[in-house]
């Protein structure tokens, strides 16, 4: 699990039948649809952005550029939201993505 966030290893090393029931949960909701993986993450990170979860946005946008995003494609998922979340939790998401993208240009 390496590469994840220190409190995520830490639920799952501690609790981990309710680890496991997360993780297939999330597995069993991707696969009952058609959408991609690109798709999945961007819509996730939307839902991130709008509960303002600094640590979900990070993993969704990584893992949204991972399935083949372009930060375009993050930037513009966020934009979208405006009308629903609020300029100010944009912003803070923008930010976040922000983050992510530096990183890896490093």
């Amino acid at each position: 699990m390496s590469g994840l966030p220190n409190q995520y290893v830490g639920i799952g090393k501690r609790f981990k039948k309710y680890f496991n029931a997360l993780n297939n949960l999330g597995k069993a909701a991707k696969a009952s649809g058609p959408l991609n993986e690109k798709m999945s993450q961007l819509i996730q990170l939307a839902g991130a952005a709008a509960v303002r979860s600094e640590g979900s946005v990070h993993s969704h946008a990584r893992r949204a550029l991972e399935s083949g995003a372009k930060p375009e494609e993050l930037y513009h998922t966020l934009l979208l939201l405006t009308s629903t979340i609020g300029f100010p939790a944009v912003s803070a998401a923008i930010s976040w993505i922000d983050d992510v993208i530096s990183k890896r240009g490093r």
